[in-house]
């Protein structure tokens, strides 16, 4: 499948291209030539720069924007805290449970009483906001429309994953639809709102505290595949010249504040660089594989990733699980047992995953495991991979899974651990514990061992000198 199929079509046009510079206008002649501020830009504009990066980032990992707004988003009055406790997502690790067990959660819930915003709720995390380090995972879930509101999180980038219901997305750069099987990223700073066209909305939230997302290196694949660069699409300048009160929230060191202005936040005009919100279609990921014998790591379903200061690490990465043939000869092919020095959560967006056909990981639910907690396939899965007849096989069709991989110990939320009713008792019991024993050698323990080192040392063993 090239490109997912909707159900709706995307009503926007958009800029193509991941990390690309782009210069849109919505009226013509409002972007200045030549130079970013003149003294009295087009229009009678306000010029104002936002950036993604410092000033002095190196120029292939810079990010800055030039916006031509009606009015500066300086224009407002002060923030306010907002002591409503379900707008406290906590941001340190000192909050946080850290726990080396599998955690796996049933489907969370639909909630047609808020906004997005009010239906943000924080699983998991690790590092800190103030100093820039770490990442959050949230569930949102929402069935309200944001309505004279915005909202922008000082903290970090949202990559938000729709597993239920489009999203009409309105942003300071203009407009974005997304639906499930798309994902979206709005950078730091940028201001959204979100309405929910076709009914409730739910889905998958990780906010990067570090830097900021890029494609991953393709090394000896080369050129191509994976997530290819031209598939990512970004907005083109849409304003609103409207008066009247609008709210906007600030999520800063995970706390919320809001402020009250007389004019709309999204009244840019004109706009140019390489800091903006971007969507992609999942279904134009282009998977690669093993066509002779073994499989390689999952690390070749990189779709995106923000890389840590050590090379080959990652603060995180976003990695999905699409439709994809299986054609490997004598090979196990869901993916081995193992205990990995990176953190693993994962979501179902649709369908089943492969490696868990013994039920329980379902759509909108998720799973944990920690850095070096074991996991695999379950029992059952085990089973039948084992036996079954080796033919060329297409998996996952349907469905998509995907992870947040991170090399951070994610620690969890109390809503996380406790309060959202959703943590499966008996994950591992149901999952890892009916393994069978095959092993058809020698039975031994310990005293076998010291009984044949004791023969080795008096000349009685079958040791070769």
């Amino acid at each position: 499948m090239v490109g997912s199929k909707f159900e709706t079509r995307d009503p926007y046009s958009y800029q193509t291209g991941f990390n690309s510079y782009h210069a849109t206008e919505a009226v013509k002649g409002a972007l200045p030539i030549g130079q970013n501020s003149p003294q009295k830009p087009p229009h009678g504009l306000y010029v104002e720069k936002l950036s993604g990066t410092s000033f002095t980032t190196p120029r292939n990992e810079n990010k800055q924007t030039w916006f031509y707004r009606i009015i500066p988003s300086a224009s407002h009055p002060d923030f306010k805290f907002e002591l409503n406790e379900n707008y406290n997502f906590k941001s340190r690790a000192a909050n946080f449970h850290m726990i080396p067990n599998q955690i796996r959660w049933d489907p969370f819930d639909l909630d047609n009483s808020v906004t997005f915003m009010g239906g943000l709720r924080m699983v998991a995390g690790a590092g800190d906001i103030t100093t820039k380090t770490g990442l959050g995972i949230y569930i949102y879930a929402a069935g309200k429309n944001m309505e004279n509101e915005a909202m922008y999180s000082a903290d970090g980038d949202f990559l938000i994953v729709p597993q239920h219901g489009d999203m009409d997305i309105q942003t300071e750069m203009g407009y974005l639809y997304v639906r499930p099987q798309e994902i979206v990223v709005i950078p730091r700073g940028i201001r959204f709102c979100i309405k929910c066209p076709s009914g409730p909305i739910r889905g998958y939230i990780l906010e990067l505290y570090t830097g900021h997302f890029n494609l991953p290196e393709l090394g000896p694949i080369g050129s191509s595949c994976l997530a290819n660069a031209r598939d990512f699409e970004a907005p083109v300048a849409a304003y609103e010249d409207t008066d009247g009160d609008y709210t906007v929230y600030c999520k800063f060191d995970g706390q919320l504040f809001s402020t009250v202005q007389n004019h709309s936040p999204f009244d840019v005009v004109a706009w140019h660089g390489m800091y903006y919100p971007y969507k992609y279609d999942l279904g134009k990921f282009s998977t690669i594989g093993s066509v002779s014998f073994d499989h390689p790591d999952p690390s070749i379903y990189t779709v995106l990733t923000a890389p840590s200061d050590h090379p080959g690490t990652a603060i995180a990465d976003f990695v999905i699980f699409p439709p994809r043939w299986l054609v490997q000869e004598d090979t196990f092919r869901p993916p081995w047992y193992h205990r990995n020095v990176m953190s693993e959560f994962m979501g179902l967006i649709s369908g089943s995953y492969d490696a868990k056909e013994g039920g329980g990981f379902l759509p909108a639910g998720a799973s944990l495991h920690n850095i070096m907690a074991a996991h695999g396939p379950d029992a059952s899965t085990h089973e039948k991979a084992s036996n079954v007849e080796l033919n060329p096989t297409k998996v996952s069709t349907g469905s998509i899974a995907f992870m947040f991989e991170s090399c951070l110990m994610i620690g969890l939320t109390d809503w996380g651990l406790e309060e959202c009713r959703k943590v499966q008792k008996s994950y591992n019991k149901d999952s890892w514990l009916p393994l069978k024993k095959y092993f058809t050698g020698p039975k031994q323990g310990r005293a076998d061992l010291l009984t044949l080192n004791n023969g080795k040392e008096n000349g009685k063993g079958n040791s070769i000198h």
